[in-house]
């Protein structure tokens, strides 16, 4: 993996948990703790996407989508464990 490959990944990690952190109102992190959400996000919505067999398209705007989604539902599930 290129340091240029890496840069990219954290970009939308960022971007993704940037997103989620503006969906789920009040679960935002840092920026360090989104794109570390963000980065689990596109793992999670990657995951999901893949397994039901929905594209989000390609390129960066496909891969943020994802990410974002995975973001999203990470915050819930953090919301519903924090609430327990």
């Amino acid at each position: 993996m290129s340091a240029e490959t890496l840069i990219i990944y954290l970009l939308i990690g960022a971007v993704a948990g940037w997103l989620a952190g503006l969906i789920v109102k009040g679960y935002g992190f840092g920026l360090l703790g989104n794109i570390v959400v963000g980065i689990i996000g596109s793992f999670i919505g990657g995951w999901l996407f893949g397994h039901f067999g929905i594209a989000t398209g390609s390129g960066v705007l496909g891969a943020i989508l994802g990410a974002t989604v995975g973001a999203v539902i990470l915050l819930l599930l953090l919301r519903l464990v924090r609430r327990a």
